[in-house]
This record gives structure tokens, C-alpha cells and sequence, in this order.
């Protein structure tokens, strides 16, 4: 072995993947450019911020501890209809229904995560599409409550902090969507540099000899999923009480899909790429979507095949690709 061979401990590694890169200050400082340039667009915008909270919930189980869900939606729905059952019942504060809605998802996802901390795999696959396709028809079922395919009507949103009215040019959406993004983040990012997040990563690469070093395999997943769940239903909180309304497609398959295809696109395991790739997603089926209404997916599938096949790892994954063969040479 060299001299000059030096071994970081985990400590140092944690350390360093905590300092502000200059780049994730600049890409925060962007995020507000719709106030300025893109005024008639910001409903747009707190839609993808809401999208990016939710892609960053996902990254959490499947990109650190390899948790491959395709029903997450059916968290995302459990916030949007508790945060819109309890304004449509006469309690319009956005703060307190956050809480009370990640609070019910939290809860229902630690109940859940008991059956997902003992499967692996394909096993695992088949499950959280089972539990997110019975959650979708409980809520189609239970039309006396929920509304089912018409959606929950009649939600009514206090201002933010008694003062700042959802408008309709999406300014305080659009705020109150980045401020939530951004406080979840910083929760996230500390989550992740941690010794807990650093177990996610062993979970992730080998499952069976985490616990041979002292780390509970399956105690890590389920607190991991119970997190992933709780951001999960704060962001459907966000978008009932921003929208003022919850639709059956809320907590639909086809929102746990979309979520995926924009990890792949962004990157999974890297933090940023549910954010990234969330907005690269709903611009594009923002601008498809205006070409060909009908076969705006199209052009989703051929951009996700073009990306894949020329950036294996995602967006980000393949710029940090590219920055490192340029820092060697």
C-alpha cells in the first residue's frame, strides 16, 4: 500500500457531504426566477415545487435504502383528503392541517412499513402496488366522504398566517409550495449525512451484513418509510390546500408511476434528482401536453429512453459522471 494512501473515516465522509456546494446556493437563489421572470407561470411552479417534494419523499426509501415502491401515491392521497376533509369540516388553517395531514400519513406508512421491512425485491414490488391499488379504491368506494371520482368539493383555506390569501395569479401557492420544499429539504439533506442516512446506503448494497456491523436492517427501513410517507402526505397536504381541491387522481397509480420515471430522469440516491428531474417532467408535459393533448406521453417515454440510454444513472448522475473525468484529466 502507498504512503500517500489515506483512509477517510465515516465521520470525515459525513462531514464533508455536509458543506453547501456553491451550485446548491445557486440552485435555490434560481428557484425564485418565476417571481421575477415567469410571473404567469407560477401555478405552474408551485405545482413542480409540490411534484419535487414528493419526488424527494420517494428518493428517500429508493434511492438510500432501495425500497422500490409503486404505490407511494397512496400516501401523497392520505395527506391531500386529510388536509381537505378537515377545511371542508370547518378548520381552514393551512399550518395545523401540514401537521395533522403528514401526521396521519406518518402513521398509516409506520403501519405499513412492518410488512415492507420484511420483503425484498419482486415480493416488494408486487405488495406496494397492491396496498397503493386498494388505497385508490377505498377512496373511489368511499364517494360519501372522499367524493370519489368527482373529488372532495367545498375546501375552503384560511390565509397563510392570517395574512397571505391563496390567490389566483399563484403567488402565495407558489411561496408557501417552496417555502414547505425548502424546510423539508434541509430536514432531508441533514437526515441523509448522517450515520442513519450512511446505514440507508449499506441497507441499499447489501441488506443481509448490515446488521453483522450493528445496524437493524429492517428497524432502519421502517423508520425510513414512515419518513418517506409522512413527506409524502405533506406534499398532498400542499397541493389540496393550494388547489382547494382533491381529485380520485391523487392518490392513483398512475401519480406513484410518474414519480418514478422522474427519479429516473433526475437521478436517484443523489438528493437533488427528485428535484431536478421534477421539473424537467412537468415542463415537459407542460409544453407536450400543448403540442399533442392527447399523446403528450409519448414524448415523456422518448425522452425518458433517450435518458436512460445515454445517461444511465439520471441527469445528475451523469453530469457528476462527466465533472469527474474532467476533474481527472
Amino acid at each position: 500500500m502507498s504512503a500517500n494512501t489515506t483512509t477517510i473515516t465515516p465521520r470525515a465522509y459525513l462531514q464533508a457531504q455536509s458543506r453547501w456546494h456553491p451550485l446548491e446556493i445557486a440552485f435555490w437563489l434560481a428557484t425564485l426566477l418565476p417571481f421575477v421572470l415567469f410571473p404567469d407561470y407560477l401555478s405552474l411552479a408551485s405545482q413542480i415545487a409540490i411534484t419535487a417534494l414528493f419526488a424527494l419523499s420517494l428518493d428517500i426509501i429508493l434511492g438510500y435504502a432501495g425500497i422500490v415502491s409503486l404505490g407511494h401515491a397512496a400516501f401523497f392521497g392520505i395527506g391531500a383528503y386529510t388536509a381537505g376533509l378537515i377545511s371542508k369540516f370547518g378548520w381552514g388553517d393551512p399550518l395545523s392541517g401540514l401537521v395533522l395531514a403528514t401526521a396521519a400519513a406518518g402513521l398509516v406508512g409506520f403501519a405499513v412499513s412492518f410488512i415492507i421491512s420484511r420483503f425484498r425485491h419482486f415480493t416488494l414490488i408486487m405488495i406496494t402496488l397492491g396496498l397503493g391499488l386498494l388505497a385508490f379504491e377505498a377512496a373511489n368506494r368511499a364517494h360519501w366522504l372522499t367524493g370519489g371520482s368527482d373529488g372532495l368539493q367545498g375546501m375552503s383555506i384560511w390565509p397563510v398566517l392570517g395574512i397571505f390569501k391563496f390567490d389566483l395569479y399563484g403567488y402565495t401557492a407558489y411561496a408557501y409550495s417552496l417555502a414547505v420544499l425548502f424546510f423539508v429539504f434541509l430536514g432531508a439533506r441533514r437526515l441523509i449525512n448522517s450515520p442513519f442516512g450512511l446505514a440507508l446506503r449499506g441497507i441499499r448494497e447489501n441488506w443481509v451484513r448490515m446488521p453483522a456491523i450493528g445496524a437493524d436492517s429492517r428497524a432502519h427501513i421502517r423508520k425510513a418509510f414512515t419518513i418517506a410517507a409522512a413527506i409524502a402526505g405533506l406534499a398532498g397536504a400542499v397541493l389540496a390546500q393550494t388547489t382547494e381541491n382533491v381529485s380520485l387522481e391523487s392518490i392513483s397509480f398512475q401519480r406513484s408511476a410518474d414519480v418514478l420515471v422522474m427519479l429516473v430522469l433526475g437521478g436517484a440516491g443523489r438528493l437533488y434528482g427528485g428535484l431536478v428531474g421534477a421539473a424537467i417532467f412537468m415542463v415537459a408535459r407542460d409544453q407536450f401536453s400543448g403540442i399533442a393533448p392527447q399523446y403528450w406521453y409519448f414524448w415523456i417515454g422518448v425522452l425518458l429512453v433517450t435518458v436512460v440510454m445515454v445517461l444511465p444513472n439520471g441527469i445528475l448522475g451523469g453530469l457528476s459522471h462527466i465533472y469527474a473525468r474532467w476533474r481527472r484529466k
